[in-house]
């Protein structure tokens, strides 16, 4: 038996969005025909493969077999066709989120060398400091600066942000300079927007704890919060790499009160097997970003 690619690449993103809205918006075709994809694959198969209601799609029982073993076959497609395009380079799109600083300082400025070497591979770039839900949103590689808690997600962690305290010279002439975790009593940070209060996190030779502090500013995004800690509105916890491009502008204070490392993660949506063009990207990012990450961290 044979059937329609398209329809079966249609049918995974229905399948993991639960919606034909969603999935025809990210395939960029209208609803109609994404309908009529899945449509064509339920006849060629012989067997509902969804079910819908007003809101939600919901997957049958063969539905659910076919999902598990999609990823697979289309990677098993593409990499059959990639046989006789080998010597032309990859093509196709891949969705990449990005933290806004790696994306602005270190991806996007090398990118026209990937795009001269594969001029028929689309990229787009979600430079982002909000997380969102990787698969719902359609993407292919996302990188993580934190904790990763995402099912679906495969990938490996490039290495450890070490972190660093910083406040302006502005802040430090009005509010003084902390030189003891007691001295932080008397002074503010800004407030990176988490669902957890204002803290100052340091490590107490033992284990990380959490002082609680007051905050003026809660912000929403890297930028802002490395700008109000430029700006004197209070101490910020930063990763170290790329501060040195703020050497004049923030000052490192209580560097043995540092908060936890940070793992950088690089993942994908395609499960054990991502499509040619998304382990391509993801070996180029690992090989720009770890040089980047190993100068100021801790080798894992």
């Amino acid at each position: 038996m044979s059937f329609d690619l398209d329809s079966l690449k249609v049918f995974v993103r229905v399948a993991e969005l639960r919606s034909f809205t969603q999935a025809a918006q990210q395939l960029g075709m209208p609803k109609a025909r994404a309908s009529a994809h899945v449509q064509r694959l339920e006849g060629e198969l012989g067997a509902r493969l969804l079910r819908r209601s007003t809101r939600v799609v919901y997957l049958t029982a063969e539905g659910e077999v076919l999902l598990k073993r999609a990823h697979s076959f289309l990677a098993e497609a593409e990499e059959i066709g990639a046989l006789f395009q080998a010597g032309r380079g990859l093509r196709g799109r891949v969705r990449v989120e990005l933290p806004v600083l790696i994306a602005r300082d270190f991806v996007i400025p090398r990118l026209p060398e990937l795009l001269a070497r594969h001029p028929q591979l689309q990229l787009d770039i979600c430079a982002s400091d909000r997380i969102v839900a990787a698969l719902r949103e359609g993407l292919d590689v996302v990188l993580r600066v934190g904790p990763v808690d995402e099912p679906g997600l495969v990938g490996r962690r490039i290495g450890e942000a070490t972190m660093m305290n910083c406040a302006s010279p502005s802040y430090l002439r009005q509010h003084g300079t902390p030189r003891t975790l007691e001295d932080l009593r008397d002074h503010l940070v800004v407030h990176y927007a988490t669902d957890s209060a204002p803290v100052f996190e340091y490590f107490d030779g033992t284990t990380y704890k959490e002082l609680p502090m007051r905050s003026a500013l809660t912000v929403d995004n890297y930028d802002a919060y490395e700008a109000a800690c430029i700006a004197g509105l209070g101490i910020v916890q930063l990763p170290r790499p790329g501060q040195e491009r703020h050497a004049s502008k923030l000052v490192e204070i209580l560097p043995e009160l540092t908060a936890r490392p940070v793992p950088i993660t690089l993942l994908h949506t395609h499960g054990r097997a991502a499509p040619r063009r998304v382990r391509a990207v993801m070996t180029w990012l690992t090989e720009l970003l770890s040089p980047v990450v190993s100068e100021l961290v801790k080798p894992l």
